[in-house]
């Protein structure tokens, strides 16, 4: 059997935070889950995400450690505009969460953007850049 990536997880300190926050990215994520110490959901594909407590990795790893400094986790959204890519960065930050790059005219042809989770780790949002508009006839 060849392997295939099955699942991203992450390890989180605030599990109830951690999902509050993916449930506004759009990600279906279990009602009452916010209890549990691992939580899992099907994304589209089939593709797994989940979360573990931070107490859920010391009990098989004792010595585990959460590590320092930033970009050592991304995940990147798909909007489907430019402007939801502007919208969502508002919605979050105005939920409090802390805004690392507000929303740009990335040179690569995005509309870019990066919200940091309740962890820290950052998350993109991005879009095709909006088209030129046609010159007139």
């Amino acid at each position: 059997m060849t392997p295939r990536l099955d699942m991203i997880g992450m390890v989180v300190s605030d599990m109830a935070a951690s999902l509050a926050f993916y449930r506004r990215l759009g990600l279906d994520v279990p009602a009452g889950a916010e209890q549990q110490p691992h939580v899992e959901a099907v994304l589209p594909g089939g593709l797994r995400i989940a979360w573990d407590t931070e107490e859920v990795i010391r009990s098989f790893d004792p010595g585990w450690t959460p590590p320092a400094g930033e970009g050592r986790r991304d995940l990147a959204f798909l909007c489907g505009s430019p402007a939801e890519v502007d919208a969502l960065y508002a919605e979050l930050t105005a939920a409090g969460h802390p805004g690392h790059l507000e929303p740009w005219d990335a040179f690569w042809g995005q509309r870019y953007a990066v919200v940091l989770d309740p962890d820290g780790c950052g998350v993109s949002l991005f879009a095709p850049a909006a088209a030129p508009a046609a010159p007139p006839v």
